[in-house]
């Protein structure tokens, strides 16, 4: 091995180490990996940002802003409705939700199918009596599935095809991944159907979201104001009010804060009451005993409804600003305008505090009450995913079917070979821009940031593997070591090499890694160089054992009450149902 080769090898693996730790983000290694590489001279310094203009980079920023216009079009108002026809079977109701996720993943970004659907499937799960943890983690599956069936489905495809681009002079057209992309869809749909009674018991059982935030979840605070119903009751008498779930967990009276305040404790006005339940019950303490909800400041007591304003529920996503820090901290109020009325936090975080006290996690489920027009934009920039909404409309009632109107003719432009695919998707956002359908900011908050730098700093990093010979170099000793095996059980190999890569890995990652080491690979052993490379952007796309693999696994974990293990559970058949399938829809595609 030459010094060039030493060198990019032991900073692949210092790269993967870093990755697999998870101490640092996946963005900020990429940006170590790209200044490692430009300090050991593996990349010319003039060279090192030629990842940024690629147009793998822009088509993945430009398909993440039309994702998120299409999403809040309000266009999810009409699928749910569609939904309904489909409350009385379990199976069907799964089939149909998941169908319908796999369909939008294949031209959005998977996450956002996911945040499309989760509200239905929230709303779903009522309406049939079911438990959200039947759906979710099929939903969250099912996005990742669909993402195989285009090039924009998601952006280990895109990125495959520029990786072909660099080989054979030509990229992969729009549907080039839909042959194999069906084949699993479908078996993928049929297994979901019927796979979620694999979910332990205590999971699937668990009640409904407005009847799950029983006792122990909500954290709220009420104030006895002047002519307050409760004035001189004692706890006791209080709690037993509704005769339902409601349980007064603090007392707070002027300097004096009391923990599990004793039930004959007599409650005076002034007197502040942590309480914990449900949102329901909640409001109808409010309605009954003419207390005031405090917000996350104490001076302010807020009426639940008025002209204007919206209460809405959220789930608190991994990449949310509040993470790490309490509402007094994040100033929710005075920055962004909103109150935040309760909170439910994960299990793990669980504690008896103030409401202006309790740091935010990610999972956490919180209520928010602001202005109904601009809370969408809100939820947005604070990092939140609406669960089910109160007085708040999502959708722009008079742009319901142009975001998508404009990713079609996008799409058509792409296909039809009028223009590349990543000028056509541009063109779509400067319309969503010219129209006045996302403003600016919405634009620029609508891109997943840490992934175009991730892409933006490994292209170059992985192109060097190629100017250095080290990837000529590990695909000639596989192909030696190897060199007994029949093309379909090296392709397999790479296939479930990948695959155990992935949940490691971002896999935008894993796709720059493996990629250009089975291209090589094919080449090497004589075989055609598509269904290697089909098979590395199959399995860096289909992490189903781990919910940090993959953006719609996480996204359900808080609001499906999943645990860690739940993944592998009723991931792991499915991940063998993809090799089984597809390694021979590979083979039948894309011959050898």
């Amino acid at each position: 091995m030459s010094t060039d080769q030493l060198l990019i090898a032991g900073l692949l693996l210092v790269t993967v180490a870093l990755f697999v730790s998870e101490k640092w983000r996946y963005d900020l290694v990429a940006m170590f990996s790209l200044f490692g590489a430009v300090i050991l001279g593996l990349v010319p310094a003039d060279k090192a940002f030629t990842g940024f203009s690629n147009p793998v980079v822009i088509t993945v920023a430009c398909v993440l802003i039309l994702s998120a216009a299409v999403s809040r079009s309000g266009i999810i108002d009409y699928v749910l409705k569609f939904m309904a026809r489909f409350s009385e079977s379990p199976h069907l109701q799964i089939a149909v939700l998941c169908a319908g996720v796999m369909f939008f993943s294949a031209f959005m970004n998977n996450v956002g199918a996911v945040a499309l659907f989760l509200p239905i499937a929230i709303a779903v799960a009522r309406a049939s009596n079911r438990a959200p943890s039947e759906l979710l983690m099929p939903l969250a599956f099912s996005s990742l599935l669909g993402g195989l069936l285009t090039l924009i489905g998601t952006p280990p495809n895109l990125l495959i095809s520029g990786i072909r681009e660099n080989l054979l002079g030509k990229p992969y057209e729009l549907f080039d991944f839909a042959p194999v992309g069906i084949a699993l869809c479908l078996g993928g749909l049929a297994y979901l159907a019927v796979g979620w009674r694999l979910l332990p018991a205590d999971r699937r059982g668990k009640p409904l979201p407005e009847n799950q935030f029983a006792i122990e979840d909500y954290l709220a605070e009420l104030k006895v104001v002047e002519g307050a119903s409760v004035i001189g009751s004692s706890i006791r008498d209080i709690e037993n009010l509704l005769q339902t779930n409601f349980s007064i967990i603090g007392l707070i009276r002027g300097e004096v804060r009391e923990a599990a305040p004793s039930g004959r404790r007599v409650v005076r006005e002034g007197d502040i009451l942590i309480v914990r339940s449900d949102p329901q019950t909640i409001k109808t303490v409010v309605d009954k005993t003419k207390m005031n909800l405090i917000g996350n400041k104490d001076d302010i007591d807020i009426p639940l409804t008025s002209e204007g304003v919206g209460v809405v529920e959220a789930v608190v996503r991994a990449e949310s600003r509040l993470i790490g820090f309490t509402p007094r901290q994040i100033r929710l109020r005075s920055s962004y305008g909103v109150n935040l009325l309760a909170l439910r936090q994960t299990s793990s975080h669980r504690a008896v505090r103030r409401l202006r006290e309790v740091v935010f996690h990610e999972g956490d489920i919180i209520i928010l009450q602001g202005d109904s027009e601009t809370m969408s934009e809100t939820l947005e920039l604070l990092g939140c995913l609406p669960l089910a909404q109160r007085n708040l409309q999502l959708g722009q009632r008079g742009f319901v079917f142009v975001p998508a109107l404009i990713m079609l003719a996008a799409l058509v432009a792409a296909i039809a070979g009028w223009l590349p695919i990543a000028i056509a998707f541009l063109g779509g956002v400067v319309a969503l821009g010219v129209f006045r359908i996302m403003r600016l900011h919405e634009m620029y908050a609508a891109i997943d940031w840490p992934v175009i730098i991730l892409l933006g700093a490994l292209i170059p990093v992985t192109g060097a593997m190629e100017t250095t010979g080290m990837t000529d170099l590990v695909s000639a000793y596989l192909a030696n070591v190897g060199g007994h095996l029949s093309g379909a059980a090296l392709l397999t190999l790479v296939l479930v090499a990948t695959l155990v890569v992935t949940p490691f890995l971002n896999n935008a990652a894993t796709v720059l890694l493996m990629g250009p080491i089975a291209a090589g690979l094919a080449i090497k052993a004589g075989f055609a160089v598509d269904p290697f490379l089909m098979a590395v952007a199959l399995g860096a796309s289909c992490d189903f054992l781990t919910p940090v693999g993959h953006q719609s696994n996480t996204l359900v974990m808080g609001p499906g009450g999943y645990k860690f293990t739940d993944y592998a559970r009723l991931g792991l058949p499915l991940t063998v149902m993809v090799v089984v399938l597809g390694v021979p829809a590979l083979l039948f595609v894309w011959p050898l």
